[in-house]
């Protein structure tokens, strides 16, 4: 592993996350509770035994900077290991990064310097685990210039993906970006192979369709739109790899690129069975810890009353006060105090959060630093939500961050 060097994609703008991006990168959203999620990639990558990783940033980069140098300073500068973080450089134009293929061009001189046998280009906005060793033994053994991890979705999610066209040897021949009458998987006609995000280069064919691609007036420069349809027309051996269990199953996989997804994937951590699970040993998720006072639950006098458990099905994170309150199927992270009597469900709390007495929260995200006074409702009444807040196509309110109310 020590042959490849890894690029982190963390400069989209999240505009679809609104307006939980709006003081922040997307992947720096805070998630799971103590967690932002670029950790999981980041994870993915010191699991798998990758040592030299390039972070490429661009907007509201300031809190996700913050949060790799106060938790991911983790490797040895003297073994030629690091988590570097780079803006864009403008080193062949003015540009910001016009793309994710762009991203890399604007920093090939660093592949140029490494002089890596192997180039693997990540996304800092997905949520899942993958061991990166299979998918260089999986290039290797099909001698692929380039291999593109994908996983296998029902056809009715076409829409959402961009969908790999693959013939009977898992080759790719083809992309469609979120397509309504997509290819499907030979053999299977009900599903499609959807784009992870994931790619895995040999050094020289990359280095060339970059050089190619930027010359190219009509490009959008993004490595599924058009750097892998330029290497297929080439003739060039770009591989499917299939991101599956021994049994054939499809491996929890997220895209966080909607604030229902966002939500949706939260609430997987708390099933009683969850396809994702984080507390795993041998493959932990790692992040920045603030030091946080334990979490302190209180009675408060209405414990003895309460036919059912005050916390159930729910991430309690450290600093956090529960002073006789109810808690079901939610997500509290670090310093969040719930006061009497207040009644909280299937909702997220972003941090340091009060929540008034009496105080009713359902199906909500709320972010850092919001002041929620005694016997408020949110989610009760979605119509009266929306004349102070966001709300999503399924119901999930978001109040922003420092939100104030009247």
């Amino acid at each position: 592993m020590r042959d490849i060097l890894t690029f982190i994609l963390a400069g989209g703008k999240g505009e679809r996350l609104d307006p939980l991006t709006r003081d922040r990168a997307k992947p720096a959203v805070p998630f799971g509770g103590i967690y932002r999620i670029i950790d999981f990639t980041l994870s993915n990558c010191i699991n798998s035994g990758l040592r030299r990783i390039f972070v490429l940033i661009q907007y509201k980069s300031f809190s996700l900077q913050k949060h790799l140098l106060a938790g991911w300073d983790v490797f040895s500068s003297q073994l030629g290991e690091f988590i570097d973080v780079i803006p864009p450089q403008q080193r062949v134009g003015s540009d910001w990064y016009q793309g994710t293929a762009d991203a890399i061009y604007q920093n090939i001189y660093a592949i140029k310097d490494y002089n890596p046998k192997k180039v693997l280009i990540l996304s800092g906005d997905h949520v899942y685990r993958m061991d990166y060793g299979r998918v260089l033994k999986f290039h290797n053994d099909k001698k692929a210039d380039a291999v593109v991890c994908c996983v296998k979705m029902p056809k009715s999610s076409s829409i959402h993906f961009g969908v790999i066209e693959v013939d009977a040897k898992g080759r790719i021949c083809g992309f469609q970006e979120k397509p309504e009458t997509p290819k499907t998987i030979p053999g299977d006609p009900k599903s499609i192979f959807a784009s992870m995000g994931v790619y895995l280069f040999d050094r020289e064919p990359l280095l060339n369709v970059l050089n190619e691609d930027s010359k190219d007036g009509a490009s959008a420069h993004d490595f599924g739109k058009d750097i892998i349809p330029k290497m297929i027309k080439e003739k060039q051996k770009v591989y499917a790899y299939n991101f599956s269990d021994e049994n054939g199953k499809s491996r929890y996989w997220r895209d966080i690129g909607t604030r229902d997804s966002y939500y949706e994937a939260n609430m997987d951590l708390l099933k009683h069975r969850s396809n994702f699970d984080i507390f795993r040993k041998a493959w932990p998720v790692r992040t920045y810890h603030e030091q946080y006072p334990p979490i302190k639950v209180l009675d408060d006098g209405i414990g003895k009353a309460a036919k059912s458990p005050l916390i159930v099905d729910s991430f309690i994170s450290g600093g956090c006060v529960i002073k006789g309150a109810k808690i079901k199927k939610s997500v509290l992270s670090p310093n969040v105090h719930i006061e009497s009597n207040a009644d909280v469900s299937g909702s997220i709390f972003l941090g340091s959060c009060v929540v008034g007495k009496g105080a009713r929260i359902k199906n909500a995200i709320i972010d850092k630093e919001v002041n929620i006074p005694p016997k408020t409702e949110i989610g009760y009444n979605l119509e009266s939500d929306r004349e102070r807040f966001a709300v999503t196509t399924s119901g999930i309110v978001i109040v922003p961050k420092k939100a104030s109310f009247k």
